[in-house]
């Protein structure tokens, strides 16, 4: 199963629908929003039409699928994967914690990787089961983020993973944003409370091994995502811990390019994918 996670890029488990999203993964969606004739299904946060595109293969039928992102650019480009697709489903901008549908209107909903960004969880929940039928399935998948483990043979590479943390840590504090890095195994409970029996709790983990030293491409990758994240920041000393941070960055690809086959770098992290009922 392919699987994509870099800690020293982002604080947060990005490219999940993208780069992570696999065949085994879209069956377990499958199996538990339970996509029968006549149901109706809701995508939140659906981002530029992966799970859409992924149950499509699928060839389900008579199943009326609605899609939303907060994002419309992203919605835009979902529209033409769905369109090249051949797929029938409906999308459209919309808030996750603030859903343009009425009590129930659907049989199931589903999100993956988007409560990990929502400053107010809870409000999102609640949407998430106001917007379901009673007895209608609920399935939220996420990351818990502030337990990403991550190794490297080289200490370069340790003191890298935790000038990020420093450099992320305070561009968060300086933007006020109050998102729960954890969310990922705080759902069941979060279910419970807002009025979603729950089911059943699966893990999958997101993990890379890397064995030899990276090629060039990994390096520049890491480098842009880190630059574009220090242009973003206001403070000075943010900016500071930034820059701190490339320096070490480059620092450890080139010690990475010296050990060469010797090279070793592991990391991982783990999805928590809940799955509850909405009850009466």
């Amino acid at each position: 199963m392919a699987r994509d996670v870099d800690v020293l890029a982002a604080p947060t488990l990005k490219h999940l629908r993208e780069r992570w999203w696999d065949d085994a993964f879209t069956i377990f969606v499958k199996d538990t929003v339970q996509p029968r004739a006549g149901r109706r299904i809701l995508d939140v946060g659906c981002g530029t039409g992966t799970a859409e595109v992924k149950l499509s293969r699928l060839h389900l039928t008579q199943v009326s699928l609605v899609a939303v992102d907060l994002s419309p650019d992203r919605v835009r480009e979902a529209l033409v994967a769905a369109r090249s697709h051949n797929i029938r489903a409906s999308f459209a901008a919309a808030d996750g914690c603030a859903l343009p549908f009425l009590t129930g209107t659907f049989d199931s909903v589903f999100c993956v990787a988007v409560l990990q960004h929502m400053a107010d969880v809870g409000a999102a929940v609640r949407e998430l089961a106001r917007v379901t039928r009673p007895e209608g399935r609920v399935v939220a998948v996420e990351p818990d983020n502030s337990a990403r483990y991550f190794y490297s043979s080289l200490d370069a590479g340790m003191r890298a993973y935790e000038a990020s943390a420093r450099f992320f840590t305070s561009l968060a504090g300086e933007r006020s944003d109050t998102t729960d890095g954890a969310v990922g195994p705080k759902l069941p409970m979060m279910f419970a409370q807002c009025g979603i029996e729950l089911l059943d709790v699966q893990l999958f983990p997101v993990s890379r091994a890397q064995l030899g030293a990276p090629g060039k491409a990994l390096w520049e990758g890491r480098r842009l995502e880190v630059t574009n994240a220090v242009g973003r920041a206001r403070d000075a000393a943010t900016q500071q811990l930034g820059e701190d941070y490339l320096d070490l960055l480059d620092t450890y690809a080139r010690e990475a390019a010296a050990a060469g086959q010797a090279f070793v770098e592991i990391q991982n992290t783990m999805l928590f994918a809940t799955v509850g009922q909405r009850v009466e």
